[in-house]
């Protein structure tokens, strides 16, 4: 029965995204100079700090927001990372995971306040960020490489679309879990609509909003490895140079620093959601 393909679906798919790169790459080139310059400020600007400033910045952020044994664990962590060579590719990858975080939230937060405020808008989005969930994340790179080439610019988008619905979701969910009755009695005091959304919703679901920060992050950290794959440096460069030569150790040490950065920063992040 299904013996000849009858919908040439990737037919189609290829030649959207053909006439896509030949007409709109102006577009694209021009969406991607933020993001190329963000990047390129925070990666030449943590690789020229000492480590030592960025060990004891990262210490005392642990120890503002979640106690001595969390800094303590911070310092012995990137001191560890540092001592196994890799402390370059640290930088090059937490500028990568800054840089898509940032555009994820100044993105995701503001789509996120929408639908939660917006049932009709929460009904569209739900099933593009449901696809963008479930789609695996290697299947971003193809046409990522056709419409911004490759290099790290090109992971750190692949990246953006990859760790945004989670923000996106969270920060929807925290607003409407807001109590009907604070936002009624706002409204009673004749708070406008944009005042109750300042002074009542978006303070309540803070720490909602914070914890999507938070999966992002996770997200974002998760897709170093897959973008190294279109050129991508940081972190992910070992663990796939390692793979091609079957250099075991080379892949351990990329790896493993990948996952203490991970938990250094979701501790860090999980103490300030539970602050606020």
């Amino acid at each position: 029965m299904f013996e000849d393909k009858v919908i040439p679906l990737d037919i189609w798919v290829s030649q959207f995204v053909d006439y896509l790169v030949d007409n709109y790459r102006d577009i694209f080139q021009a969406l991607k100079w933020p993001v190329e310059q963000t990047l390129s400020g925070l990666d030449a600007g943590l690789n020229a700090l000492s480590p030592i400033i960025v060990i004891v910045v990262m210490v005392l952020a642990a120890w503002r927001f979640s106690g001595k044994g969390l800094a303590i664990f911070t310092a012995i962590t990137m001191t560890f990372v540092g001592l196994l060579g890799l402390w370059e590719e640290t930088m090059t990858t937490l500028a990568m995971v800054l840089s898509s975080v940032i555009f994820c939230a100044i993105a995701g937060i503001p789509l996120g306040i929408w639908a939660g405020r917006s049932d009709a808008f929460e009904a569209g989005i739900r099933p593009v960020l449901d696809a963008m969930q479930t789609t695996p994340a290697f299947v971003y790179l193809v046409p990522i490489v056709m419409l911004f080439s490759v290099g790290n610019v090109a992971g750190v988008l692949a990246t953006i679309i990859f760790a945004l619905p989670p923000i996106i979701r969270l920060t929807c969910l925290g607003i409407r879990q807001v109590h009907p009755e604070l936002v009624e009695a706002a409204q009673a005091f004749g708070a406008t609509r944009s005042q109750v959304l300042i002074r009542v919703q978006v303070p309540l679901a803070m720490p909602t909003i914070l914890a999507g920060l938070n999966q992002t992050i996770m997200m974002a950290l998760s897709m170093v490895v897959i973008a190294a794959l279109i050129g991508a440096g940081g972190l992910g460069s070992p663990v796939i140079l390692g793979l091609n030569t079957l250099d075991i150790g080379r892949a351990v040490i990329g790896g493993l620093s990948i996952v203490l950065m991970a938990i250094v920063l979701d501790r860090i992040t999980q103490s300030v959601a539970q602050r606020k």
